[in-house]
């Protein structure tokens, strides 16, 4: 913890509203002893306020140095004052001077008397501050041996490319492929979408290429014939179960590439369009293995067709056509809590997800075959025409320049309409569509007729990866996403809910071959990521390199077993007496589990519960609202919240002088003693500020807003018990871009909370 701390105020921060002389008499006179070294500077981040604080350091006065000015989001580089030295922030610039407003709504005056709210809030502030930093220790992580070994899953297009970027970096390669063969569906197309300049034409795929460069490659290791049995451990440090022909073998393993790629969509919602019961009504991945063959022909007499219509969505008859039902795959708490850690290996075995009638985001995908495999007809067939009907048709980026080279070609024909079905007349095939650019309802006719096939990722099927958790062999809620292998699908890609084990290409979402060689790339620099972080002890995203790490104290644990089933990373199991077992490396440091604990026995070293609460004890709050007004907390999530209230501040937004801000991991670390802390000092309200759940969730940890609502249920029946209405306890979702809304949003609470009236609890 620390003792003796070095308080920096920037002045170019509080100006003009706030006197740095005068902060700096406040901690001198508040805090003693604690902060031997309490200073003021123009501008701490220029090299003068740098060095100046780099000499006090140097005295060996000092074990941290809190810096009060700007956010902790900017200029963070430059204050590294060494191992020893503990550094925090209090933002005064955005939070106070920038964010401020007098409680009539109207602006501040530089030169006027300071506003006692103001002077309230800043002293609240630096007060926070301080004992944050004395409830604070240096994180001492346990540095373990790691293994610097990629596995890779999947030999097809994506896995090759995977293995060959994470070997091009130094690194040994283990290339697992179930088939006989590398090459998966990529081996199996004529062609592929344009990957060069001017991309105008379709093009070979490279994939006997780069089979070779795998083949003559000393730090790839091909495993054909393979699949892996079981993957246990934690990253850095797995062990592989590889199953070749009956054969056992464990492999260490540092971390693992998933590009198991894709299986074809159900084709039972093709009926409707007469597949399977019309010889020539074929879907394009039959359509693409005819051309590879060397001919296309028509099915029912093995002749030549002179006109191929390919329809590229089918989505008006599969709204008609009843949904086959979703089986769920196995959820993180599914093994009864009674359980113990050595029946970790009878956790529910995975259930396969039906495969989906339609994957919406196939479109861009089934709008580029349809072209390919219209150029592929009058590259084949001189005299033949290819028609392309469309609803809608999805070209982005410089697939326009693809687009627009078919409309040249006279021999291709594209219609928008929503084909409504496809009926046989003698020998030739007719197409109905309604809703043409021309209003109307038109048939055509054709001699074969190509239906979209839609991508559905093999861990929809199969759980690919076995992993030997006590959450259960495959990732969790694969359902919520058809099946597709994803964690925080908007700020990170590749990234799946098992810590160590990267998604690329099709198994996470649908793209085209050029995406796919960047997804690789993408999730084998994740790959690597994750092994140099653990073999240095430190976190991966969304707190990379953070040293800290859940500590326990396991003489009042009471196996519980709430931390274990709401970790959103399965970073921790049971031993044999269900006492939880950390696996350090899987760790991402939410703070879920602390937030989870009821008995308050796992902290972090450099953020506990006692830190928090201690932060909520040292804001003075008034005995009566007439007398100073009420008080209200912000409990904001620091990856979208917290910057949100940054920007809204930067762009001139401010709001209530009444709340005091504090950032937080995650709402998954909430504690319901930091609820209980500020309600029982007469706290007027809590606001819980975090990231948007639900299917369409924005949370960096997944699970952390959604596990803070569910407990927010618990604590508003704990708050009724107690005689104080639960609404002044609240949950707000917040996107980062939303930084306009978050100032209305605490006005709104405020008033909610002025017209309740005081906290009973006020004034004891």
């Amino acid at each position: 913890m620390a003792e003796k701390i070095g308080v920096y105020i920037d002045e170019s921060s509080v100006a003009p509203l706030l006197s740095a002389e005068e902060l700096v008499a406040f901690v001198k006179a508040k805090c003693g002893g604690a902060c031997p070294i309490v200073k003021s500077h123009k501008r701490l981040s220029s090299p003068d306020g740098v060095a100046m604080i780099k000499a006090d350091v140097a005295t060996g006065e000092l074990d941290a140095v809190l810096l009060c000015g700007t956010s902790p989001r900017v200029d963070w580089e430059l204050f590294d004052f060494g191992d020893k030295v503990i550094v925090d922030r209090v933002n005064l610039r955005e939070f106070v001077v920038l964010g401020y407003k007098n409680p009539d709504g109207s602006a501040p005056v530089p030169g006027q008397p300071v506003p006692p709210e103001l002077t309230s809030m800043v002293y609240d502030y630096l007060r926070m501050g301080v004992v944050k930093l004395q409830k604070m220790g240096t994180p001492n992580p346990e540095i373990p041996e790691t293994v610097k070994t990629i596995l890779v899953l999947g030999g097809g297009w994506t896995g090759i490319n995977a293995a060959l970027s994470a070997s091009g970096a130094g690194y040994d390669v283990v290339l697992v492929e179930k088939e006989a063969a590398l090459g998966g569906k990529a081996a199996g197309l004529y062609k592929t979408f344009p990957m060069n300049y001017p991309y105008l034409e379709a093009t070979d795929t490279g994939i006997d290429r780069l089979i070779g460069l795998v083949a003559g490659n000393g730090k790839i290791r091909v495993c054909l014939s393979t699949s892996l049995k079981l993957l246990a451990g934690a990253p850095g440090q797995y062990t592989a179960t590889l199953v070749t022909g009956g054969k056992e073998e464990n492999l260490a393993i540092g971390s693992v590439v998933l590009a198991a790629g894709w299986t074809p969509m159900d084709t039972d919602v093709l009926a409707a369009y007469g597949y399977g019961t019309l010889q020539n009504v074929i879907t394009s991945a039959q359509f693409e293995a005819m051309v590879k063959a060397g001919a296309i022909t028509r099915p029912s007499d093995g002749k030549a067709p002179k006109t191929v219509a390919f329809i590229v969505d089918v989505t008006k008859a599969m709204e008609a056509t009843p949904a086959a039902p979703v089986e769920e795959a196995p959820a993180e708490a599914a093994k009864p809590a009674d359980k113990k850690a050595g029946e970790a290996a009878e956790a529910p075995a995975f259930s396969p997800i039906k495969t989906p009638k339609h994957l919406a985001y196939s479109s861009e995908l089934t709008s580029l075959v349809a072209l390919k495999q219209a150029n592929y007809v009058r590259e084949k067939l001189d005299d033949a025409v290819a028609l392309i009907i469309y609803d809608s048709m999805m070209v982005p980026g410089l697939n326009e320049r693809y687009y627009r080279a078919a409309q040249d070609n006279p021999g291709i024909m594209l219609t928008k309409g929503t084909v409504t079905g496809v009926v046989q007349e003698g020998i030739t095939m007719v197409v109905s569509a309604t809703d043409t650019l021309l209003g109307g309802d038109i048939s055509v006719a054709a001699d074969l007729v190509v239906v979209p096939t839609g991508l559905v990722p093999a861990t929809a099927l199969d759980p690919t990866i076995n992993l030997l958790y006590r959450q259960g062999p495959a990732f969790p809620d694969l359902a919520l996403f058809d099946g597709f292998a994803d964690s925080n699908y908007i700020c990170f890609p590749y990234e799946t809910r098992r810590t160590g084990i990267y998604a690329a290409g099709c198994v996470r979402q649908p793209m085209t071959m050029a995406q796919a060689k960047e997804d690789a790339a993408g999730a084998a620099l994740k790959a690597i990521q994750c092994i140099e972080s653990a073999s240095r002890g430190v976190a991966v995203h969304p707190r990379s390199g953070d040293l800290s790490y859940p500590v326990f104290n396991f003489v009042r644990c009471t196996q519980c077993k709430r931390c274990t089933e709401e970790c959103p990373f399965g970073a921790l199991d049971d031993d044999e007496k269900g006492t939880p077992k950390p696996n350090p490396t899987r760790c991402r440091r939410c703070g879920t589990c602390m937030g989870a604990c009821p008995e308050r026995v796992i902290s972090f070293d450099n953020y506990n519960v006692d830190m928090i609460g201690s932060m909520i004890r040292e804001c003075v709050i008034p005995p009566k609202i007439e007398e100073g007004g009420p008080r209200v907390f912000i409990l904001a999530c620091e990856n979208d919240a917290y910057p949100a209230l940054d920007m809204a501040a930067l762009r001139g937004r401010k709001w209530s002088p009444y709340v005091r801000i504090i950032p937080v991991r995650c709402l998954g670390s909430v504690n319901a003693i930091w609820v209980a802390d500020a309600m029982s000092k007469g706290v007027d309200g809590v606001m819980m500020l975090g990231c948007k759940y639900g299917d369409d969730y924005q949370c960096h940890f997944v699970k952390g807003s959604e596990i803070c609502n569910r407990r927010k249920e618990n604590i508003a029946e704990s708050l009724k018990r107690l005689g104080v209405e639960p609404e002044r306890v609240e949950q707000y979702q917040v996107a980062i871009d939303e930084y306009d809304k978050i100032p209305d949003m605490i006005d709104q609470f405020m008033d909610m909370v002025l017209k309740i009236g005081p906290n009973p609890f006020k004034g004891y």
